[in-house]
């Protein structure tokens, strides 16, 4: 498997599916994967990032211009909770991606949805001592919200990763992560939902069997990117 800098790279697949094709897909996926740990009784649990960019949108304008290798930070939660809060960066190089990341107690993510940076660069974890530098450099600073319902289904050879990201909704412009009230607003004009395929070094031939029924195109447009379209970008 590819390595950068320690870190493993994957394959990810996107599609924008209709609910009918999710429906037909999970029907087909139950029986030979496996559920996430993560999820509730129907398989399900709600994801919050707060997406960060620098002050000249280099991450949007990056994805929006097609560029091969970038990379974004968020902060994320889980069920609107702050037991689990993660800080990541994402990375892609052509078509293979990885992810750093690190748990943070939640006065430190506050700290940098203020804008603070102050400490990083003298604890331990590197992705810490890059956002560091990234904040003060280049004023990497909170940009949207993107919330959704995952439904992931797990599968050990290559360690296949399947998820179903329903109901996809922007924060517009507020960085309150951890207010389950916040007002959001959902970004797809169609009924659609957003599924990925994520693995290591090939899909097993089973599952591209599974997703050669989808009728929907590959999409590369993200959800970051989805969650600011009202922000009259050039999309």
């Amino acid at each position: 498997m590819p390595v950068i800098r320690n870190i493993p790279l994957r394959h990810e697949l996107k599609y924008l599916i209709t609910p009918a094709e999710l429906s037909v897909l999970r029907g087909v996926l139950k029986p030979i994967t496996q559920f996430d740990p993560n999820g509730d009784e129907n398989n399900e649990y709600i994801i919050r990032s707060l997406y960060f960019d620098t002050i000249n949108d280099d991450a949007l304008m990056e994805k929006i211009a097609g560029v091969g290798n970038r990379k974004k930070y968020r902060i994320r939660i889980y069920n609107f909770s702050d037991r689990v809060i993660k800080l990541e960066c994402k990375s892609k190089y052509g078509d293979l991606i990885s992810k750093q990341s690190v748990s943070i107690p939640r006065d430190l993510a506050e700290q940098l949805i203020a804008g603070d940076p102050e400490g990083l660069q003298r604890m331990r974890h590197p992705l810490l001592h890059d956002v560091y530098r990234e904040m003060r450099t280049r004023l990497l600073r909170p940009a949207v919200i993107v919330d959704y319902v995952r439904e992931a289904y797990l599968y050990p050879a290559q360690q296949v990763r399947i998820t179903f990201d329903k109901q996809l909704r922007t924060g517009l412009y507020s960085t309150d992560l951890f207010n389950p009230n916040l007002p959001t607003y959902p970004v797809f004009d169609d009924p659609v939902e957003v599924l990925e395929v994520k693995y290591d070094e090939f899909l097993p031939a089973h599952l591209q069997t599974v997703l050669s029924g989808i009728t929907a195109q590959r999409s590369a447009v993200s959800k970051y990117t989805w969650c600011r379209r009202y922000e009259n970008k050039e999309f």
